[in-house]
């Protein structure tokens, strides 16, 4: 469409998936006599809300006005019952529509001194090391071997996303897939949202909606929420189901680099199966 920069584009989709979500009964509108032709709210419902002209909000949602005011954006974020981290994303997106933030990162693939060590002394709890598009980089023995398959890939192919998605193992293995299959589209969701052709992440991104039915669904949901603790529940042949806990963190120094950590409280069996993987590993090796 002529006239829609592409930063309006990306606002105009996340606040029309979020006005689908969002039912008359949320807002406390009478749904009314018949079929509504429209998932959630109509433009009509969500301009009055927010106290903006129906055309102004039809404009926002074509991607052709791209300059929301703060009172407005806290409008729309209020009609439209956004939960913290959706204000974040909206007031990013709103940002960059105007063109006021730009990304200053510039992605590469080398891990900063010590981090090898840390993998290390992370053992026997499973860790790696991954760039912010899932790229893997590094990780210790026990990570490695919760990574099925992985290692076979020459080390520029191996990525955690596609093979949560195109590797048939990484379903056997995962027992809350969903779970993490959820977090790793938001991710990366959000990532296009802001750099739609940062090279690390826009082919694959392209890739797995191409071939993987179950992503491009996650990825039309538009979720912004990313899980980054909680337990995560595998099926491993060694040492069958374990459930731990799980951190996701940012590497301070880093373009965006993340560890991804699991761990099991001392004496309990989880950890006792994390030994014995350990072990296997180092007498593997």
């Amino acid at each position: 469409m002529a006239g829609v920069h592409s930063g309006g584009a990306e606002l105009g989709q996340f606040l029309r998936t979020r006005r689908e979500k969002t039912t008359p009964e949320d807002v406390g509108l009478a749904a009314g006599p018949g079929m509504r032709r429209t998932p959630g709210l109509r433009r009509e419902e969500i301009a009055m809300l927010a106290g903006v002209s129906v055309g102004y909000y039809r404009r926002l949602e074509r991607g052709t006005e791209t300059r929301p005011s703060p009172q407005v954006t806290n409008a729309l974020a209020r009609a439209l019952r956004l939960n913290e981290a959706e204000l974040r994303h909206l007031r990013i997106l709103v940002a960059r529509a105007d063109c006021r933030i730009a990304s200053k990162v510039v992605p590469n693939r080398s891990v900063p001194p010590g981090i090898e060590l840390m993998l290390e002394s992370l053992r026997p709890h499973p860790a790696v090391v991954t760039t912010r598009s899932y790229d893997l980089l590094a990780a210790n023995p026990s990570g490695m071997r919760m990574l099925d398959g992985i290692e076979d890939l020459p080390p520029e192919k191996r990525n955690l996303a596609r093979a949560l998605f195109m590797q048939p193992v990484a379903r056997k293995r995962c027992g809350d897939w969903e779970v993490m299959a959820r977090g790793c589209v938001v991710r990366l969701r959000k990532l296009t949202a802001t750099e739609p052709a940062a090279p690390d992440h826009s082919g694959l991104v392209r890739e797995l909606r191409s071939r993987s039915r179950e992503f491009a669904e996650l990825w039309n949901r538009y979720e912004v929420e990313e899980p980054v603790y909680g337990e995560r529940t595998f099926h491993h042949p060694e040492i069958g189901e374990v459930k731990m806990g799980f951190q996701a963190m940012e590497i301070q120094g880093t373009p965006g680099h993340r560890l991804l950590y699991c761990f099991a409280v001392p004496g309990s069996p989880e950890h006792d199966a994390l030994v014995r993987l350990d072990g296997s590993v180092s007498a593997a090796g």
